[in-house]
């Protein structure tokens, strides 16, 4: 699945699910979203996001000091965006029901192609 094909905003739930999971620094973010259909072209994008979320305050960051090279800022989640997590999880779970309604009705005309287990676990 491209980028242009995940509901928009889907970002922001993935990087405080992402967070929630484990604090992480940028980088790390960036290469965890691959899984969730991000691609690692724009890490602009992803460091916009994080500054916006701590301004919200979803999430909090401190400056981690490293062995090889340059402090690293690392980021975690706020009891804020928890709930916020939550909230967007709740969302989407409502989302899935409709899409899984048309996509019923759908298949009532055309077949679609089977999805693959890895899909499925996602």
């Amino acid at each position: 699945m491209s980028t242009a094909e995940l509901p928009k905003n889907f970002m922001r739930p993935c990087v405080l699910l992402l967070l929630r999971e484990q604090p992480a620094h940028g980088y790390d973010l960036l290469e965890r979203l691959t899984t969730l259909g991000f691609s690692r072209d724009d890490p602009g994008r992803l460091y916009r996001m994080l500054r916006a979320l701590e301004t919200d305050g979803l999430v909090a960051s401190a400056w981690e000091p490293s062995d090889s090279g340059p402090d690293r800022r690392i980021y975690q989640l706020t009891r804020a965006g928890m709930e916020t997590l939550h909230a967007q999880a709740r969302a989407l779970e409502g989302t899935r029901g409709l899409l899984d309604t048309f996509l019923s009705r759908y298949t009532e005309f055309v077949a679609l192609p089977e999805r693959s287990p890895a899909r499925t676990a996602r």
